[in-house]
């Protein structure tokens, strides 16, 4: 009865492997695999052409936001032709972001934060200064938004909070 039963269960598994109708074949490869393509990180700054904002290309090695600022405010002590720019007078002091070292246990997603940038010179920065700032910063698209804090060397700093390119456009 063993014997009979071991036999019907290897006709079993034989009919239902062959009875499905489809033929078994090796991989056929029909296109080839879907890759997602990033473009490569902007080596681009915001500088003014004809008093609006235009996104130039940037003399730096890597697309680092310190090395665009940095890059930014080098361009107001050079001859830029028929392009300008609102940052006269006013030097880069150095960045500061918001977000923490990632922990071990944390969940990795999608993170934002506020940069802060810190700005030496006397004066006041117009609107569209802050935008060639802002703007240029935020081509890293994890910052979501631009504190910029400007120092004096005889009076206290000024902070400008919640800035973004969209609202200074």
């Amino acid at each position: 009865m063993r014997a009979a039963a071991v036999i019907l269960g290897a006709v079993a598994v034989l009919l239902g492997a062959t009875a499905c109708g489809i033929p078994p074949t090796d991989v056929i490869e029909r296109a080839p695999a879907p890759v997602i393509e990033v473009p490569p990180p902007s080596k681009t700054i915001y500088l003014l052409k004809d008093g609006e904002l235009t996104m130039e290309p940037a003399d730096v090695r890597t697309a680092s936001v310190e090395s665009l600022l940095r890059a930014l405010f080098a361009a107001s002590t050079r001859q830029l032709g028929d392009l300008d720019t609102a940052l006269h007078g006013f030097s880069f002091d150095g960045i500061e972001d918001s977000l923490n070292p990632i922990q071990r246990d944390e969940v990795k997603l999608p993170r934002t934060s506020t940069l802060t940038v810190y700005v030496k010179g006397d004066g006041t920065l117009s609107k569209i200064a802050m935008a060639q700032i802002v703007c240029t910063a935020q081509q890293d698209t994890a910052i979501q938004e631009v504190k910029i804090v400007r120092r004096y060397e005889n009076r206290p700093p000024v902070t400008e909070s919640g800035l973004t390119c969209g609202k200074l456009r």
